[in-house]
């Protein structure tokens, strides 16, 4: 993909998506946090099923900390890996009461330091509470940065590194957004929607070449 390919590439998408969002339900950073947590290995969609009743009877690290670890499973069941995500959760909120007055940082390290917060689960968090042109690369991005020639990479962090190379800086805000939806809608692992795709122009994927684009 050619430099005015990716100009074109995300200005198309910004033209059909002039403010795109997180699909995640939250209505604070805490919950946003423990929100995109718990997506990993995980859908959007079943998180926004389990987390109502979570944020209703716990929704800051206080409450959800008295839970513990055997009160807070029963929330979340229904999602992969709970047990785990339960133990990880609490412990943050431990960490978020003790070390940050219960609030969630807006420094990387800081956030990565918590138990269960990965890169990618704080690049999420720094894009979306925070403004911070990050790139969080789950599988969509993955998928589409290297299919389509954006930015090529054998690892989540070779894709990050290369989007930060790659994207200009007008779509770096909303760019992550962008290739997440992109990848859940249309350029699909198995069956990507090609003749459907608005920037199958721009993409360098012999797939598309197949399907007529």
């Amino acid at each position: 993909m050619t430099d005015d390919q990716v100009e074109h590439f995300f200005a198309t998408l910004r033209a059909a998506n002039p403010q795109p969002a997180s699909e995640l339900a939250y209505s604070s950073v805490f919950e946003l946090l423990v929100a995109v947590v718990l997506s990993a290995q995980a859908t959007d969609a079943g998180v926004n099923r389990a987390t109502p009743r979570l944020f209703h009877d716990a929704g800051t690290p206080a409450r959800m900390l008295a839970l513990g670890v055997a009160g807070l499973e029963p929330y979340i069941r229904t999602i992969g890996l709970y047990r785990s995500k339960a133990r990880n959760l609490i412990a943050t909120c431990e960490r978020l009461l003790r070390d940050h007055r219960g609030e969630v940082p807006r420094s990387r390290e800081a956030l990565e330091a918590l138990p269960g917060v990965g890169r990618k689960t704080a690049n999420v968090v720094l894009n979306v509470a925070f403004g911070e042109p990050t790139f969080a690369v789950d599988t969509h991005v993955f998928r589409v940065a290297n299919r389509t020639g954006l930015a090529p990479g054998r690892t989540p962090r070779a894709v990050e590194d290369g989007l930060q190379q790659r994207v200009p800086e007008p779509y770096r805000a909303d760019a992550h957004h962008w290739l997440i939806l992109h990848g859940r809608y249309v350029c699909l692992a198995r069956r990507p929607r090609c003749a459907e795709c608005a920037v199958r122009v721009d993409c360098d994927s012999p797939v598309v070449a197949d399907a007529g684009g």
